[in-house]
């Protein structure tokens, strides 16, 4: 199936979800209301991150999620990064939102303690669209970044350095119109390029992967937190894919069910749900005991390619998620951790 847009035809997929991001910006309960009837369908699917799973409709991401987190922070405002449109290997068409919610962090977000304190929590959003509307969301929320903000931590201490992940270098990660068709499947055929050498790994190791030959020398790679941000390749490699790997040596892509790879211009977008599965195997990855168990991974990702290189990658995996496969509850964990604390 081909992936060509036009200009016109990206700018357009990007205006259908404009009314909801808008109520979000300055949060209100009746135009998020007027902008769901409006962008999306009644029948829409809508699945967020753990542990708000797969919801009864678009009503249901308001009256489960954001609406407490409205109550959470009560300023609540959108802050969108990134937002690019394409159509994915499999034709489907889909726009892809990078950003934070942010606000005064006032009352507990599913427990975890508030601060009192500006608070963030990153988000990567994706959206199917057919016939104007939007038919499925697929969407992370980064609440391990909470649990951090609020000295609630109630998992291992990560590798990567915790920090709040920035826009891209470029600041064009809002820009509209100005981004090559052609070149968006220049920079598609770098990521898949990319990921196929990934996969070499099982057989040839770290080095047969040749990661030099896709990642920039002074590349930036933002993990949720959990992981953390790690720069450069050898920062890359060291904190997040050689523990990534010793941990789940069989992980492997799930052939992009429930969504694929789609760009807009110099930059790529990923959705699945879920879009790997891997059998944790060995010992190396966020403290895990190697129990032998399989697993499945919600991985939403934006990559930013320069001079023919990836420069950013922003991941989000739902970290939430994979522990609850293994029985590991974080949020009945953080409960536990921080019981003691008094109430505000």
């Amino acid at each position: 199936m081909p992936t060509y847009m036009s200009a016109s035809e990206r700018v357009a997929a990007k205006q259908v979800i404009a009314p909801f991001r808008s109520a979000l910006y300055d949060f209100d309960p009746d135009d998020l209301r007027r902008a769901l009837e409006s962008v999306f369908a009644p029948d829409a699917v809508v699945r967020l991150a753990y542990p708000f799973e797969t919801l009864e409709g678009p009503q249901s991401l308001v009256d489960k999620a954001l609406s407490p987190l409205s109550d959470t922070l009560p300023d609540l405002e959108r802050r969108d990064a990134i937002v690019m449109a394409g159509r994915s290997t499999g034709g489907e068409l889909w726009v892809g939102c990078l950003g934070y919610y942010a606000g005064k962090f006032a009352r507990p977000f599913l427990d975890i303690p508030p601060t009192g304190h500006f608070a963030t929590m990153r988000y990567h959003e994706f959206f199917r669209i057919e016939d104007g509307a939007v038919i499925e969301f697929q969407g992370l929320w980064d609440i391990p970044e909470l649990m951090h903000q609020a000295g609630a931590w109630p998992m291992a201490p990560q590798l990567g350095r915790a920090w709040y992940p920035p826009a891209p270098a470029t600041q064009d990660g809002l820009a509209v119109e100005n981004r090559d068709a052609d070149h968006a499947d220049q920079s598609l055929r770098l990521i898949t390029e990319m990921l196929e050498g990934l996969s070499r790994f099982a057989t040839g190791g770290v080095e047969a992967m040749q990661l030099g030959k896709y990642w920039h020398p002074r590349c930036s790679w933002y993990g949720p937190f959990g992981i953390g941000t790690c720069r450069g390749i050898e920062g890359f490699r060291n904190w997040h894919q050689i523990p990534f790997l010793n941990g789940m040596p069989d992980r492997q892509g799930t052939g992009g069910k429930g969504g694929g790879f789609f760009a807009d211009g110099d930059f790529v977008g990923v959705t699945g749900w879920p879009n790997m599965s891997a059998t944790i195997s060995n010992d190396g990855w966020m403290g895990i005991a190697p129990a032998g168990q399989k697993i499945t991974m919600r991985s939403l990702d934006f990559w930013r390619c320069e001079n023919g290189m990836i420069r950013e990658n922003w991941v989000l995996v739902d970290l939430l998620s994979f522990y609850a496969q293994i029985g590991v509850d974080v949020l009945g964990r953080m409960r536990e951790f921080n019981k003691a604390r008094p109430a505000r």
